[in-house]
Parts: C-alpha cells; structure tokens; sequence
C-alpha cells in the first residue's frame, strides 16, 4: 500500500512549518529530516522523524514550543543516548518524532556509530546556520 497524496501533502506541509520555525529561533543549531520521508520511501504509517540540535535541550522537554507548532500532547518521551525522542501526533494522526539533542551529535571526529546509522539511512538538511549538518553529511558519504 503506498502513501496518499493527501497524507505525503500534509507531512510536506508541516515539514515546510517547521522549518519556517526553526530559522527563526537563535538557539538552533540544527533541524535534520531522517528516515523514510528524508529518503523518499515514507508509508501510510511512516512518522516524520526530525533530529533537533539546539544549544538549550531543556527548553524542548517542556511543551510550549510544541504548542508554536500545534503538536498537541507528547505520546511519550525516551532517551537514546545523545539525543531525547519527544513523539507527537497531529490532528489529523499524522505522528512526528523530534530526536532533541545538542550540536555535539553531530560531531565528525569521529562520528558516533548510532548518529552515522541514523544519518545513512537517510537524512536531509533543513535548517543549519553553523554547517554542522552538512559537514556531517559530507564526512558519513561514501
């Protein structure tokens, strides 16, 4: 079964949204699209998982920024390693997944192997003032 239209629409949507927001908040260092959207494989059940590098981690485990966002009530939160998993489900049941982390995940002397797997699965810049995200890129290519 492939992706509707519709649903492949509102992800781009909402991929475009947050976008526009993250090139407006000074403590971003980073937004980095993964997974199946960022490789153009996504599925009827396919979330959009973004990986958010900011320099103040603490204030994204508190929801008023997701609320700029209209992401409703956190599905639940985890640590992996570097990063915190914050999942939402839009509206309209589209889920979306933040990996929340500091610029340090994305280092490239040496990269992590969990950062690298993540990154070569897929993965497309959408927001990087600093270039840690392109560097980063550039040094998990083949």
């Amino acid at each position: 079964m492939s992706i509707t239209p519709q649903r492949l629409a509102e992800a781009g949507e909402f991929i475009d949204r947050v976008t526009r927001w993250a090139t407006r908040r000074e403590d971003l260092a980073g937004l980095l699209l993964v997974g199946s959207y960022a490789r153009g494989a996504a599925r009827p059940d396919s979330d959009v998982d973004l990986v958010l590098l900011t320099t103040d981690p603490a204030h994204y485990f508190a929801d008023a920024w997701a609320a700029e966002l209209a992401l409703g009530d956190p599905l639940r939160t985890r640590v992996w390693g570097p990063v915190t998993e914050r999942r939402y489900a839009l509206s309209s049941g589209l889920e979306v997944e933040f990996g929340i982390g500091t610029p340090d995940w994305a280092r490239t002397d040496p990269v992590d192997p969990g950062t690298h797997r993540v990154v070569t699965d897929g993965a497309r810049v959408l927001h990087d003032p600093l270039g840690i995200l392109a560097a980063l890129l550039a040094r998990c290519r083949p």
